[in-house]
């Protein structure tokens, strides 16, 4: 019976290691306002001019008050630049990202999203909801050049916090807006597992709150 007992235990521990999963999560409340979160960095893809200002601020209104991520200066005036606050420090392969954010201002682009798979900051895949554009959209940026995956109209004020998820498996892609699944498709040019973090366009300022990483 004992042999029994514990043929059984190490199987049931097998099943739920096979199905657990590993999670990070940042909400920033521990980070300084002004600061970046450990282990981040700001750059930035098709480069002009000096990069954009990244740092925690305080903002009552983040789904995890009072902190959030934000880019809250441009500081260039390329419409062609991607701005990219992101960590190498997560390798992502498959599983889900998920993040808030509320587009804050931009006259030539709004909002911004989530970059994954990420080798550097010219080869990543990226998801962006832009309100100017009334659009939600996958993109591969391969050596600094953006081609599209998938594109779905969506309507959603600027200045409200928006949710947005990832999910990932192989070259299989989903994208979702506030609960609902609005793009899919598959894409192997990335294969490998790589960085995450975000990103803006052009002179969209936009903050950032519960980024998490499940894989």
């Amino acid at each position: 019976m004992k042999t029994l007992f514990w043929l059984l235990l190490a199987v049931s521990v097998s099943v739920f290691s096979a199905f657990a999963s590993e999670v990070e999560v940042w909400r920033f409340e521990d980070v300084k306002v002004g600061e970046l979160p450990a282990g981040w960095k700001v750059e930035a893809t098709r480069q002009r001019g000096p990069l954009a200002t990244w740092r925690v601020v305080e903002d009552k209104t983040a789904p995890s008050p009072d902190h959030a991520l934000a880019l809250t200066r441009v500081n260039h005036h390329f419409g062609g630049t991607f701005n990219l606050c992101w960590t190498d420090a997560v390798d992502f392969l498959d599983g889900e990202i998920s993040v808030h954010l509320k587009a804050m201002t931009g006259k030539e682009d709004q909002g911004g999203g989530i970059i994954w798979r990420a080798r550097d900051k010219d080869n990543y895949y990226i998801a962006r909801f832009n309100p100017l554009e009334d659009n939600f959209r996958i993109y591969a940026v391969h050596d600094g050049s953006r081609k599209t995956l998938a594109s779905a109209r969506i309507r959603l004020p600027a200045g409200e916090w928006v949710a947005m998820k990832i999910v990932q498996h192989g070259d299989r892609f989903e994208g979702y807006l506030n609960g609902k699944k609005l793009l899919e498709g598959r894409n192997d040019l990335f294969r490998e597992s790589g960085g995450v973090g975000l990103w803006t366009k052009a002179d969209a300022a936009t903050a950032f709150d519960n980024f998490s990483v499940r894989k």
